[in-house]
């Protein structure tokens, strides 16, 4: 555990700026989802899928936000592997459970849409399909995490891992685009501009910013969760060698 003290004097800042960030995010993300929510159940019935179009209001943001964490803990398990970052790798540890969490919701809530649109809970449809595979890279990321006791070699390796496993994410965003699928093609992040209705669009995007805030503030309170836990092993090393 040479990274030791490097890493006891790396956090200061972060823990200072996490302290207030943490439970201000939590708060705008409790304000925008009860705002959000509230204009979602109140949109008008969609000409084709009358009251089921509500459920866009919670898989689309979880959709979009399972693929953003995992670019996060690529991006964090690369700093962790080049630089030996080890708040870096702390970084990609705390998210790879909350990654997991919104791709499961993802895929549940993409199921029950699915179920009276397609007439199907589940089809290995191109889109679902690869979400799967982001789902499963993440409880591989954190099983191999598990399974090795040295905490420097399983980083290294689930570091590997999160970068090859970035490869799926093109294919998640373009699987409708490549093969022949039932799911729907983009209505919002388009060059054309979005298709959706802004009824529509509008409780969407709040949603999604709601998402984002949850997602920063649940991060933040995981990385703090484990710098404090890597200190008291360091410390507890410390007492050992005395």
């Amino acid at each position: 555990m040479s990274w030791a003290p490097a890493f006891l004097s790396n956090p200061e800042r972060f823990m200072a700026f996490s302290r207030w960030a943490a439970p201000l995010l939590g708060a705008v993300a409790l304000g925008l989802a009860i705002w959000g929510l509230s204009l979602g159940f109140n949109v008008p019935d969609d000409y084709q899928q009358g009251q089921t179009v509500r459920i866009m209001f919670i898989h689309v943001p979880a959709a979009w936000l399972c693929m953003f964490i995992y670019v996060c803990l690529a991006a964090a398990s690369f700093l962790s592997l080049i630089f030996r970052h080890v708040l870096a790798d702390a970084a990609a540890q705390a998210a790879a459970p909350l990654g997991a969490a919104f791709t499961f919701l993802a895929l549940v809530t993409g199921s029950l849409w699915g179920r009276p649109m397609w007439g199907a809970y589940w089809v290995w449809d191109a889109r679902l399909t690869s979400v799967l595979v982001l789902f499963l890279l993440y409880l591989a990321y954190m099983a191999l995490r598990a399974s090795l006791d040295d905490e420097a070699k399983a980083a290294r390796a689930a570091a590997i891992l999160a970068l090859v496993g970035a490869i799926n994410l093109p294919i998640v965003h373009f699987s409708v685009d490549w093969w022949n699928t039932l799911h729907q093609g983009a209505s919002v992040f388009r060059a054309e501009g979005p298709t959706l209705a802004p009824v529509f669009l509008e409780p969407l995007l709040i949603m999604a910013l709601a998402y984002m805030a949850t997602f920063g503030a649940l991060w933040l309170v995981r990385i703090r969760g484990e710098v404090w836990r890597r200190r008291a092993e360091a410390a507890a090393l410390r007492a050992a060698r005395a």
